[in-house]
Formats: structure tokens, sequence, C-alpha cells
């Protein structure tokens, strides 16, 4: 199965234009790309926008995710969250 960034964006408001924005205000130079377990199979599409728009050296967290109370330690500039539960 091929994971395509198109199909994500049907089914989540991910920010990605708010995200870029971020990074290029913050003039990060490396970030940490976090995500839950059911979003992990779009790591890379998720990775490749962001290397597109930016000039960033991206990485992806591939450890547990248990919410954004898990903050995983990094030498990062900027961290990433994503999840894909409603707010209520």
């Amino acid at each position: 199965m091929k994971f395509e960034l198109e199909d994500l964006e049907k089914k989540y408001e991910l920010e990605l234009d708010i995200i870029v924005a971020e990074i290029k205000e913050s003039k990060a130079k490396s970030i940490l790309v976090q995500l839950p377990d059911g979003l992990k199979p779009w790591a890379v599409p998720i990775v490749k926008y962001l290397e597109d728009k930016t000039s960033v050296d991206v990485k992806i967290w591939l450890g547990s995710c248990f919410g954004a109370c898990d903050v995983p330690k990094s030498d990062c500039d900027l961290l990433i969250q994503f999840g894909h539960a409603k707010w209520a």
C-alpha cells in the first residue's frame, strides 16, 4: 500500500502550512516529528513535505507516543507533535 499525503489530508487537518510557517519563523535547523502509531505509516510523506518546504533536517521519533505529555528528549531545535483524536 502506498501512503500519499493527499489521502491523509482528506481525513485529518494536518495544518502543514502552519507548521512550515513556524519552522521558518523559529529559524530551526533541525526538527523532530512525533506521530502516534496510527499516523506513523504517513511519516515519510510528512517528512518529505516538510523538507521540500523548508531547509531543515527532519527526524522522525519512532518510539512510543501516548499523547501530548509524552515528550521525547531530543537535541532538535523544534518538536512537532501530531495527534489524531478530536478535541472535545
